[in-house]
């Protein structure tokens, strides 16, 4: 009898079937190494905390190097410390080796003076420090509007490059 126990999953499984039901339904395991909830990480730069992201959960895959964050918040610093701007969004990835980082799902960016960036998909990346926007967003000040099609920028939105802009921009410099 012993020796039929780990044989026993396969005897049900046979019984159900002969019963002409349904199949059984398979469902895969999460194969995340660890599984952590309320998370919170400092990013940083040559010793500089230069973000902070937090998450509801997070699913860390060792093998990829990479972990999936749901309900995703990050707020950028200066070199000084000062923050920039913070990031909200559904989901996110973080690539550990690199550093990088990708928002997706109601991505929302705001910075301390009221500047906002809304978008679906938003990638940062560590060693240059810049945000990188591949899908239309909508940049807002309190008296401008700026659309496009995609854009690069640094964290606190100073120095924006964009493709296909349309908008009331007011008064902008050009470099």
């Amino acid at each position: 009898m012993r020796d039929l126990l780990p044989l026993l999953p396969l005897l049900l499984a046979g019984i159900a079937c002969a019963e002409d039901q349904a199949p059984p339904v398979t469902v895969a395991a999460d194969t995340a190494d660890m599984i952590y909830y309320n998370v919170r990480h400092n990013l940083t730069v040559d010793g500089i905390r230069r973000a902070t992201v937090e998450a509801d959960s997070a699913y860390f895959y060792e093998g990829a190097q990479v972990i999936e964050m749901m309900v995703m918040r990050v707020t950028f610093y200066s070199p000084d410390g000062v923050e920039t701007s913070r990031l909200t969004s559904r989901e996110g990835t973080y690539r550990w080796r690199t550093g990088d980082m990708e928002a997706r799902g109601d991505v929302v960016a705001v910075t301390p003076d009221n500047r906002r960036l809304e978008t679906t998909i938003l990638e940062y990346l560590r060693n240059t420090n810049e945000i990188h926007g591949r899908e239309p967003y909508v940049f807002t000040t309190p008296d401008q509007r700026l659309e496009g099609q995609a854009f690069r920028a640094d964290p606190d939105f100073r120095n924006v490059v964009t493709t296909q802009p349309r908008g009331d921009l007011g008064r902008v410099e050009l470099h």
